[in-house]
């Protein structure tokens, strides 16, 4: 090290330049960050804030929507709060001011508007209560609330006769289930929402919901639908388009229901909202050009965020239908908002419905609907229905997701130690000495897994390759670290290099490397999140194998400009894959990226078996972890807020 260098101070990037009082010791316990801090120094010194509890309260909400957060509430936050780093400082010895002063001094303000009234425009705050805003945040919030309740109606076209006529005939022997349930919904409602997690029959039920109105058009001999299909990514586009074609194929319905089901094509969300270059947060339809359709249909809605759905629903016709579908179980969007399970509300632990729309789903279905009374203001309680029965993946992992989902961390235990069929648990860290037994036989599971799909790349047979490429994959919390997509890539490359007759360096187009799309080409038809493997293609050259509804396409190497090698991936990239065997890492307990959300997400990627590596201190800290996002949206849809 050079004299230079060693008269140079070290400096951290986590620290805040120049911070002092308040903010200085939130920055330094790792609940701050310096961005958060810059912003409300200068907004103080622009308003002339003296005053430290207000700077704070502007830093933390600034700070929320960085971590997916709507809202801060000033009463609560000191016992919710965690650190950003796993070595953050001890918070409850931070100097928190007493709530209700705090919320007084904040009301003082002069940035911050007061109230849920639409006045002060122009203040860049606002508080409701003892909650506190950005306001662009609030504006959205409340934007989308009332959108949806306005979308929340009994449908004024429908053909009683011809809708339980249709239930009857495309749900036969099963008219008294939830997937008949949820279609007769988004029938009967501008707004529906299909729940549930893996495996529980929402896309097939998608499929049904659109027969049924192409259905009712043809009773009342007017023109079909305009049916859009929609997601927030296109690796979800695809595989909902091809899920709603395969199901069509299996309806007993007319010739030409089916043919416009098997015709329908499913676009990225930001497609159909019609994508502005150069700006991420407008759209060619909104509240002044709404889309035509007369009935939208969204997937992966977990994903959503707040302004993404606040663009999604001004945009959808008054009179047209809305249908989201997704797991509110799962991870939610990586910005601000935790949408779908805020509409979703407390229909996980049982349905709420008014005593009118138990009604007429008996007149469709034939059937009673257990269901609570919904609320008075809960509009949208009668449109929704979550889907329980699991119909993928076999019952020790179904018993294992549905108690990380209740957040009961004795019965989520129980379950991995009670299958070993089902689940093989290892009680262990990865990353250390302990975990030295779990990780060999875990390198001999992924070492076959590899060969096998190594052999099959080699052969040329891409069908086979992919089949077994599915068959196995290790899902990581970390992109990087000890218990990261990155290190475990490498490792496993390793073992292959030692263990498997693989002469090419890591990182070459051998057959069998496992790829990893990391960026949308809507020429090549590749979506980030698509994953595909090398193949041989004879005479010494190899192509890249990906699936297709038709069949593998295969395509020459030198085309693919953002790809990986895939034979780890985060749990987030996984979402909405299944694999026959998932083999899931877990960090330690004090990482903060270790959720009950993230959890639910990676045991339920495993359709036949699940390998846990992982502490039971770490198991029980992601259930007692859930990601509760701060947001009044529930409160407002389901509570009058």
């Amino acid at each position: 090290m050079s004299v230079l260098a060693a008269a140079m101070p070290v400096t951290d990037a986590r620290r805040a330049v120049g911070a002092r009082g308040l903010l200085r010791a939130f920055n330094e316990a790792g609940v701050l960050a310096p961005a958060d801090v810059h912003v409300a120094t200068r907004l103080g010194r622009l308003a002339q804030i003296d005053d430290e509890a207000v700077r704070l309260a502007i830093a933390l909400a600034v700070r929320g929507p960085r971590l997916g957060h709507v809202c801060v509430d000033l009463a609560t936050i000191a016992g919710t709060v965690a650190p950003d780093v796993e070595d953050g400082g001890d918070i409850a010895a931070l100097p928190w001011p007493p709530p209700q002063t705090w919320v007084a001094a904040a009301a003082a303000c002069a940035l911050v508007a007061v109230g849920d009234a639409p006045h002060d425009a122009d203040r860049p705050l606002r508080l409701v209560g003892t909650t506190l805003y950005l306001d662009r945040y609030w504006r959205e919030e409340r934007r989308v609330a009332a959108d949806l309740e306005a979308l929340a109606r009994p449908a004024g076209d429908v053909d009683a006769a011809a809708l339980a006529a249709g239930v009857a005939r495309l749900f036969a022997g099963q008219t008294d289930g939830r997937q008949a349930l949820a279609a007769a919904c988004a029938v009967l409602r501008g707004l529906a929402v299909i729940a549930g997690g893996p495996g529980t029959g929402k896309t097939t039920t998608v499929a049904r919901v659109v027969a049924l109105l192409l259905e009712q058009a043809e009773a009342a001999g007017t023109p079909p639908p305009l049916v859009a299909l929609a997601a927030p990514t296109g690796k979800a586009a695809a595989r909902l388009q091809e899920a709603v074609r395969e199901a069509a194929g299996e309806l007993p319905t007319t010739a030409a229901v089916r043919e416009r089901l098997l015709a329908l094509e499913a676009s990225t969300l930001h497609r159909l909202l019609g994508w502005r270059p150069g700006s991420t947060s407008r759209f060619r339809h909104d509240r002044a050009n709404r889309l035509p359709h007369d009935l939208v249909i969204v997937d992966e809605t977990s994903m959503l965020s707040l302004s993404l759905m606040a663009r999604l629903v001004e945009a959808v016709r008054p009179a047209a239908r809305l249908v989201l579908v997704g797991d509110p179980g799962q991870l939610t969007s990586i910005e601000a908002g935790v949408v779908l399970g805020d509409v979703v509300g407390p229909a996980p632990d049982g349905l709420r419905m008014s005593a009118q729309q138990r009604a007429r789903l008996r007149r469709a279905t034939g059937h009673d609907v257990v269901a609570a009374d919904a609320p008075a203001q809960a509009a949208v309680a009668d449109g929704i229905v979550v889907l329980r029965r699991v119909h993928r993946y076999g019952g020790a992992i179904a018993r294992l997701a549905e108690a990380i989902r209740r957040g009961d961390a004795d019965a989520a235990v129980a379950a991995l130690a009670a299958a070993p069929q089902e689940i093989a648990w290892s009680d262990a860290d990865a990353a250390t000495p302990d975990g030295a037994g779990a990780i060999a036989a875990l390198r001999a599971a992924l070492v076959d897994a590899a060969t096998a799909v190594i052999d099959a790349a080699r052969a040329g047979d891409a069908p086979l390759a992919l089949a077994r490429l599915r068959a196995f994959r290790l899902l990581c919390a970390h992109r990087r670290g000890p218990h990261g997509v990155a290190t475990w890539t490498a490792q496993i490359e390793g073992w292959l290099a030692h263990d498997v007759d693989r002469p090419e360096p890591a990182g070459a187009w051998y057959p069998g490397r496992p790829l990893l799309v990391t960026e949308n080409d809507h020429g090549l038809r590749l979506y980030n999140g698509d994953t595909g493997v090398v193949v041989s293609a004879g005479d010494g050259r190899v192509a890249a194998a990906f699936d297709r509804a038709g069949g593998p396409v295969l395509l020459p190497p030198g085309r693919l400009a953002t790809v990986e090698t895939a034979y780890a991936m985060t749990v987030h990239k996984s979402q909405g894959s299944q694999f026959g065997t998932a083999g899931v890492l877990l960090p330690p307990p004090a990482s903060p990226i270790l959720t009950r959300e993230l959890l639910y997400t990676a045991v339920t990627r495993a359709r036949a078996r699940l390998v846990l590596v992982g502490t039971e201190a770490a198991v029980r800290a992601a259930i007692a972890r859930p990601a509760a996002r701060a947001s009044g949206l529930r409160e407002r849809l389901w509570h009058g807020a």
